[in-house]
């Protein structure tokens, strides 16, 4: 059972990688795919510290920093609006200040 709970982890991690790697004319759709990413990492983490019989506060603490992530990831997205007017990728260009 849990050689097979591993491979829907594994495999779920592999789609959401090729997801954000394949997503990049959207910044939304990079956010979504990084915070499915995350998720995955925590089922995975999740399942080997249960396995283990480790210390449950370093899944407390990952939790804390994906959520952060997600919120400064959030926050760009809403500042990039503002400032160019959309979120699409091919707007930004390292020529512009």
């Amino acid at each position: 059972m849990m050689i097979l709970w591993m491979n829907v982890v594994l495999f779920s991690l592999m789609i959401g990688l090729t997801s954000f790697v394949l997503n990049v004319n959207h910044l939304l759709n990079s956010l979504l795919s990084l915070e499915f990413l995350s998720v995955n990492v925590y089922w995975w983490l999740s399942g080997v510290i249960f396995l283990t019989e480790g210390d449950f506060y370093f899944i407390l603490f990952y939790l804390v920093m994906v959520v952060s992530e997600g919120v400064l990831g959030l926050s760009l997205l809403i500042m990039s609006a503002y400032s160019h007017g959309s979120e699409k990728m091919k707007i930004y260009s390292s020529l512009m200040c």
